[in-house]
């Protein structure tokens, strides 16, 4: 799952079939979930360990069994502990075909509607965890007749929802809360398009028009980095995808990803994967 962009904007699968399917484990270039968002709803179930999510200004930690919702635009990102995750993305136009998916979801008084975040296993299973475990198990495997098998088990999924009230109107734009994801957003999208440049906590700070001591608290309480530890964090995971996706040497990638000394590069690569780039690029993927 190459998060490339902090706003994923990619064609789902097929125009007819608009689901991606990904299965990610600690070999995967990109095993930590930066922060992003997106337009489609993404389901993340975890299969071993646990995955630390933040969903905007909510952390969760979700552990073997238990499953996610992320609704579409929430800003969110995940860091994994011993885990192996797999995640469905999809747009739900396909969904919208049927006429009751629409009465359901847009009768609302004309507002979004925002699904439940968490969803954690039970100690006796229920049908919506058996839907999910179905649903992963037949975009995994991919068999003829898979595509009609995840359609029918995702409106299961979500008759599930509705039968259980586990969804709500989305809240207003004004409050707080969406303001202060707006901001980081903003911020988010500024290192993603100048990550390669020399970039300081002061120019961070303007571009969110705060001082730069409110931006850094700010930021750390949103994102649990400082911004320049988030800074380098996202070089590291943008140079990984360069190692595994590209021929460039070592040296290219670091200049690539905004270090201008090469022995720093190594030394902070080591700091958050823990091994040097030439013993990453030998690792299995």
């Amino acid at each position: 799952m190459h998060y490339r962009k902090y706003k994923e904007i990619k064609q789902r699968g097929t125009p007819n079939f608009p689901i991606d399917y990904y299965l990610i484990n600690s070999r995967h270039p990109q095993y930590t979930m930066p922060y992003h968002w997106h337009d489609e709803i993404e389901l993340i179930r975890i299969l071993s360990g646990t995955l630390e999510v933040t969903v905007e200004e909510t952390l969760i930690r979700a552990n073997s069994g238990d499953f996610l919702i992320i609704n579409s635009g929430r800003l969110h990102g995940g860091t994994p502990e011993n885990c192996v995750y797999e995640c469905l993305v999809f747009d739900t136009s396909f969904l919208n075909s049927h006429p009751l998916f629409v009465d359901i979801f847009q009768s609302q008084a004309g507002q979004d509607v925002q699904f439940a975040d968490y969803y954690p296993a039970r100690d006796k299973d229920d049908e919506l965890h058996a839907a999910v475990r179905r649903l992963f198990h037949a975009m995994s495997r991919r068999n003829p007749g898979s595509e009609l098998i995840t359609l029918g088990t995702l409106y299961e999924i979500f008759g599930n929802i509705v039968s259980h009230g586990l969804y709500s109107v989305a809240p207003a734009d004004n409050t707080p809360e969406h303001r202060h994801v707006a901001l980081l957003k903003q911020s988010l999208c500024y290192i993603e398009q100048h990550y390669q440049e020399k970039i300081t906590l002061d120019t961070l700070a303007r571009t969110a028009g705060l001082s730069p001591k409110y931006f850094c608290r700010f930021f750390q309480e949103m994102t649990r980095r400082t911004p320049m530890d988030y800074l380098n964090y996202y070089r590291i995971e943008r140079a990984c995808f360069l190692l595994v996706s590209t021929d460039r040497s070592i040296t290219e990638i670091s200049f690539d990803c905004g270090f201008h000394d090469l022995s720093y590069f190594i030394k902070t690569f080591k700091k958050y994967k823990g091994v040097t780039p030439k013993q990453y690029l030998k690792e299995p993927i």
